[in-house]
């Protein structure tokens, strides 16, 4: 009786390896839409069903128009330093002209490194059985339509739609 015990109480200890990943991008700042794509890119590489969910201001993401054009959020960023390390004045971030300029150097900097635009993220991760998907409710505040979106984008749903998706054991929900 003590040795069944002592099995199951070991595998429950035994971790499932992660077989799906839901990753949800809201924001359409350089930071939240690469955490989302780095994060999915890396999921689809290790073999783990992956899908992105784009909502609200994430749209832009997955908006021809807009995809490539991302800035990065120099007010309220508690994480933005100047050079030298010294936190980046939040006053900074709204003079004309600041965050377009940071913009700038941070995909300067992304290019040196050569991290793929948000396009060529969305084809690497659709390439790899990743799947990417607009948020409905989103789309229509918006006033979007499909034709609107980059080819890459699976489909248009709703968060039930997304949800039912999602079901069964090992998955795992990311807000980014």
């Amino acid at each position: 009786m003590e040795k069944e015990l002592k099995e199951q109480v070991m595998e429950k200890d035994v971790k499932e390896p992660l077989k799906k990943i839901l990753l949800i991008c809201s924001k359409a700042n350089l930071e939240d839409v690469y955490a989302a794509l780095v994060m999915g890119n890396g999921a689809v590489m290790e073999g783990i069903e992956t899908k992105i969910f784009f909502t609200f201001f994430g749209l832009d993401a997955i908006t021809k128009k807009t995809m490539n054009k991302l800035h990065t959020a120099t007010t309220g960023n508690p994480g933005m330093r100047m050079p030298g390390g010294l936190p980046f004045p939040t006053m900074l971030g709204g003079l004309p002209g600041i965050e377009a300029g940071v913009s700038a150097m941070m995909r300067k900097q992304m290019d040196a490194l050569d991290i793929p635009r948000v396009d060529e993220f969305l084809e690497l991760i659709t390439a790899c059985g990743g799947e990417i998907y607009a948020c409905k409710l989103a789309m229509d505040m918006f006033k979007l339509t499909i034709d609107d979106l980059h080819e890459e984008v699976t489909a248009v749903i709703t968060v039930g739609e997304l949800y039912e998706m999602c079901d069964g054991p090992g998955v795992q929900i990311v807000f980014t």
